[in-house]
């Protein structure tokens, strides 16, 4: 049996794109052999799968999976809406899911992470993709705790239970009524999927990026000045801005979209009440398939000429 060497697989690699863990597997099982282990990738259909990594993967499903005080979202993409309603896809994204609430929000982390079937979330993946012959990436994921507390979910025109194309996560910290409590983190997570008036980027002021308020603050500051008014007058004009800009862009502020004349933070403070214990936003998190993912655009008509010689 022929040493099998780092650089061994890493050539491997390089010949064929496939992961340095299946690589050296296939080394592994052809006893060194480095042409047998290439015929072999070729014949799991991996080296067809690698072949297909730097396809543009924008479509897929989101997915939320919660238990109890803890909750996680992931993206999955392929190539086209079509894998999406793909039942062993679909299957797939939920185990995964459900296994980042313990793996957490490193990506790397979760594709390493083993399913219920023995295989990495990496390997599976791969797999799927020589099966199904699209491209199939892990983007990204979310946690959110609430301990003590509940962690609710919403998601937006679910193409199956719990997966879509929009999904939200939000963590209720509080000793109240567990049931309570989740009914009431839902139907937040549904304010905050509608994104209504904007979508909320922070719990609290505090939480809004220092950077960007300190932009908006500027920019209101220039255009209150091209008014003329005095600078004590200015400075009243930004604070009145700035105001408005938060109850945009910060969850406590914004008006709760299934009673407009109630903000968020009232909400909290009328259930507190109600259960007899605080309650407070402990972190939410609105996940929308694909946002900014750049999309080829696709000239089917160019595509059928070239296809067929015509021009």
């Amino acid at each position: 049996m022929a040493a099998i060497t780092a650089a061994l697989v890493k050539e491997l690699r390089e010949k064929t794109g496939v992961g340095m863990m299946d690589c050296k597997k296939a080394l592994n099982e052809n006893d060194g052999d480095f042409e047998a282990a290439v015929d072999w990738l070729r014949k799991k259909g991996l080296s067809k799968a690698a072949k297909k990594a730097d396809r543009v993967a924008s479509e897929g499903l989101v997915a939320v999976s919660t238990d109890g005080g803890k909750g996680a979202v992931v993206e999955v993409n392929s190539e086209t809406d079509f894998v999406a309603r793909n039942e062993k896809f679909q299957s797939a994204v939920k185990e995964i899911a459900a296994l980042t609430i313990s793996a957490g929000a490193d990506v790397d982390a979760i594709k390493a992470a083993k399913l219920a079937s023995g295989d990495s979330v990496e390997d599976h993946l791969t797999n799927l993709i020589a099966t199904i012959g699209e491209n199939m990436s892990l983007r990204r994921a979310a946690v959110v705790t609430a301990e003590p507390g509940v962690v609710a979910s919403y998601v937006h025109n679910p193409a199956v239970a719990d997966m879509g194309a929009i999904g939200v996560l939000v963590g209720l910290k509080s000793d109240g009524d567990k049931d309570k409590l989740a009914e009431l983190g839902r139907k937040i997570a549904m304010h905050v999927a509608a994104g209504s008036p904007a979508v909320a980027v922070s719990v609290d002021v505090d939480g809004v990026d220092s950077a960007i308020a300190d932009k908006e603050r500027e920019v209101f500051a220039d255009q209150a000045r091209q008014s003329g008014k005095p600078e004590n007058i200015v400075e009243k004009m930004v604070e009145g801005r700035m105001r408005k800009f938060f109850e945009e862009v910060v969850l406590l502020k914004q008006a709760f979209v299934m009673d407009p004349d109630k903000t968020i933070e009232q909400v909290l403070e009328a259930a507190a009440k109600d259960l007899g214990a605080p309650v407070e936003i402990s972190g939410f998190v609105r996940m929308a398939l694909g946002e900014g993912v750049e999309k080829k655009e696709e000239d089917f008509a160019a595509e059928v000429a070239a296809a067929t010689g015509q021009s």
